[in-house]
């Protein structure tokens, strides 16, 4: 289904029915990131293209995919939807940008799980060391094209677990991010990339609704990152998965979802 929102479409899908839960894939995702069908049978899962990702539309100004303008998007959804209130998943960039949607608008979030995710970097240094890097990456992207990207990108430290999968599922998420808009994943990086968007570092103490934390055990970047956020977090879970790295979901799905559902059945 598409729906326009401030002039943008957004491609988005809903499975099952009960409490409304909205899941937001990671850069260079869409909502085939997510093949969690136990949760459907519990929930009313809302998956969404992010902008410049999948089938939603790659518009021309970086400036429309700040966390602001997206989150207010995602106010919009839902309103639309008649959604009051929803339960948030985020993976990765989606957990950045579901934190962000959670300090906008904190009335909308009954519950926050957020997957080898950060609140944002703490430095005005380290913010613009990340522009300079993302603003590099973005040109390249638009420079050699989107499969030069995509060899790049899948070979980084980062998704080195990943090859540990069947390769029919490598060879689909392959697939999946070379559909993706070439200024859309360039525009994404310079709009709501880590360097760009506000740091919540400062507000995580205010944010008093049950939140989850997700890591993989080879992820030790982000596992540090979620043990200094649940730190400041006053009503935080945070689980570790052993043998697996940044895509948790993909590499461990069943013990993620069944994690998922324990945290939402409380």
């Amino acid at each position: 289904m598409v729906i326009n929102l401030n002039g943008v479409n957004y491609y988005y899908e809903i499975a099952g029915q009960g409490e409304p839960l909205m899941l937001l894939h990671g850069f260079t995702g869409d909502v085939s990131t997510w093949k969690l069908s136990r949760l459907s049978d519990s929930f009313k899962v809302i998956t969404i293209d992010i902008i410049g990702h999948g089938k939603s539309d790659a518009p021309a100004d970086p400036n429309r995919y700040t966390m602001e303008a997206v989150a207010k998007d995602l106010c919009d959804m839902l309103n639309i939807l008649g959604i009051n209130r929803i339960h948030l998943l985020g993976y990765s960039m989606g957990g950045r940008l579901a934190l962000s949607f959670t300090m906008f608008y904190p009335e909308r979030v009954k519950t926050l799980i957020l997957e080898s995710s950060s609140p944002g970097l703490k430095t005005e240094e380290e913010r613009k060391n990340r522009i300079r890097q993302d603003e590099y990456l973005a040109n390249t992207i638009l420079e050699d094209g989107i499969e030069h990207f995509v060899n790049y990108w899948e070979n980084i430290p980062l998704f080195k677990s990943q090859t540990q999968l069947p390769e029919q599922v490598q060879k689909s998420i392959r697939k999946q991010r070379l559909k993706n808009s070439p200024l859309g994943l360039a525009n994404s990086l310079r709009g709501m990339g880590t360097g760009r968007q506000p740091s919540w570092w400062d507000r995580l103490q205010k944010c008093e609704i049950p939140v989850l934390l997700l890591t993989g055990e080879i992820d030790q970047k982000f596992c540090q990152i979620a043990k200094e956020m649940e730190a400041d977090l006053p009503n935080c879970q945070r689980i570790v998965f052993p043998n697996v790295g940044h895509a948790v979901h993909l590499e461990a799905p069943v013990s993620f979802e069944q994690s998922i559902l324990r945290f939402l059945s409380k």
